[in-house]
């Protein structure tokens, strides 16, 4: 079962990955890049910012960067732990696909899509209720962990994984913020 999950991933990753072209490498390459999003990131800040204050502003920062720590964090333990070698490093498939990006460090699961889940997670539960279309967020990290697959350093379930991780520690933190809140009030 697990051996057929495992080809129906690579086999999905193949088509996916496929879909490329390299007119448009550079642009998933700028894409899979953190500093990049700063423009998006800072806009977020800014519209909550006004909603909830200076004060409360810094602890939704204080929150992020502990969010995004423990996510990392325990990224980095399921990747040493499964220690599954990334698309580009796979020499079952590595001749049958596109290699944009290439990296030696373990694939299983996406850091990119489990903190940049997590991370929209904990700020749309935060900003939700002060603007209509903060689902939008959500594009953010399924460009961004996408660039991923496009450049040849993630399987589709390492993605899949790292969205469903994500989810979960961003609504953990939500919730801590939310008590912390409650008693600072």
């Amino acid at each position: 079962m697990v051996d057929e999950l495992i080809r129906l991933d690579k086999d999905f990753f193949i088509f996916l990955n496929g879909l490329g072209s390299s007119p448009f490498d550079n642009l998933w390459l700028m894409i899979t890049k953190q500093f990049n999003w700063a423009p998006f990131f800072i806009a977020i800040f800014y519209l909550l910012q006004r909603k909830i204050g200076w004060k409360n502003i810094g602890i939704v920062i204080l929150f992020l960067a502990l969010l995004i720590t423990a996510t990392d964090q325990i990224t980095n333990l399921f990747k040493n732990g499964f220690q599954r070698l990334r698309p580009c490093s796979d020499p079952e498939i590595n001749e049958f696909i596109r290699i944009v990006k290439s990296s030696k460090t373990f694939s299983f699961f996406s850091g990119h899509a489990s903190n940049s889940t997590a991370s929209t997670v904990f700020i749309f539960l935060i900003i939700r209720t002060y603007y209509k279309h903060t689902y939008l967020l959500f594009l953010f990290p399924l460009i961004f962990a996408y660039s991923r697959i496009y450049l040849g350093l993630h399987f589709p379930l390492d993605i899949a994984s790292g969205y469903v991780f994500g989810i979960i520690i961003g609504f953990i933190f939500y919730k801590l913020y939310c008590l912390f809140i409650k008693k600072t009030e």
